[in-house]
C-alpha cells in the first residue's frame, strides 16, 4: 500500500513550510535519486522544457515509479526549490553586524562564489524559476528573501553612514554580488569556452575581491 503523504507534503504551487513525513530507507534513497535526476533535467531544460519522461530516464526508474513518490513535475520542482532556498539564504544571513564591514562584505562575495562552484545546477534551477516570473517562488521571495535583504541593506547603509565603507546603494551592491558570482554557474558553458583550462574560480575570487575592495574601501 502506498504511504500516506507520498509526495513529502509538498502541496500547491508555491513554496512554504512543509510537514515532516517519515520515509523508509528505500523511499528516502529513491526520492533522493529522483530529485538528483530532476535537478539535472530542470537545470538543463528549465521547468517548461523538462518532462517526467526525461526525469525518469535520468533516474533510471519508470515513470509510474516517479509518480509513486511525487504527484507530478511541479511537485518535484517545488520540492527542489524548497530545499534550495535554505541554502541560498545562508550566505547573506551569515553577514555579521559586529564584524569589520569591508571584510564581512568580501566574505559574502566569497561565500556566493563558493556556492556557484559547488552548486551550479541549483543556481541554474533558481535562475530559470526567476526568468519565468517566479510562479512557484514568488510568495517565498516576499516572505523570506525580501526581509533578509531589507535587514542587510539597512546594515550596509549604517556602515556607510558611519564612514566604515564608501557610500554605496546597498541593494544594488547586493544585486552586483549576485550577478558577478552566480554568472560563473548560470553561464558555465560560456565561461568554460572562454577561460583557459583550470583556475576559473581562484582567478574569479581574486578579481572579485579586488574589485569590491576598491569600490568599498574608504
Amino acid at each position: 500500500m502506498k504511504d500516506a503523504g507520498k509526495n513529502g507534503g509538498t502541496a500547491g504551487k508555491t513554496l512554504g513550510a512543509q510537514p515532516a513525513v517519515k520515509h523508509s530507507r528505500i523511499q528516502t534513497r529513491n526520492r533522493k535519486r529522483i530529485l538528483d535526476a530532476a535537478l539535472e533535467v530542470f537545470s538543463a531544460h528549465g521547468f517548461r522544457g523538462a518532462t517526467l519522461d526525461q526525469i525518469a530516464a535520468e533516474a533510471g526508474l519508470s515513470k509510474p515509479n516517479i509518480l509513486y513518490y511525487f504527484d507530478g513535475k511541479e511537485t518535484i520542482h517545488v520540492t527542489l526549490l524548497n530545499q534550495l532556498m535554505e541554502t541560498w539564504l545562508d550566505p547573506l544571513e551569515q553577514m555579521n553586524p559586529e564584524g569589520e564591514p569591508l571584510e564581512e562584505i568580501l566574505a559574502y562575495v566569497r561565500r556566493k562564489l563558493d556556492m556557484a562552484q559547488a552548486y551550479p545546477r541549483e543556481s541554474r534551477l533558481f535562475a530559470n524559476e526567476i526568468l519565468q516570473g517566479a510562479p512557484r517562488m514568488g510568495p517565498h521571495l516576499e516572505k523570506r528573501l525580501k526581509p533578509l535583504v531589507d535587514q542587510k541593506a539597512a546594515l550596509i547603509t549604517e556602515w556607510a553612514a558611519a564612514g566604515r565603507i564608501a557610500p554605496v546603494d546597498p541593494r544594488h551592491l547586493i544585486f552586483s554580488i549576485w550577478a558577478t558570482t552566480q554568472h560563473y554557474a548560470d553561464f558555465e558553458a560560456q565561461v568554460n569556452v572562454l577561460m583557459p583550462e583550470g583556475g576559473v574560480f581562484p582567478g574569479a575570487a581574486t578579481y572579485l575581491e579586488g574589485m569590491f575592495r576598491r569600490m568599498l574601501k574608504v
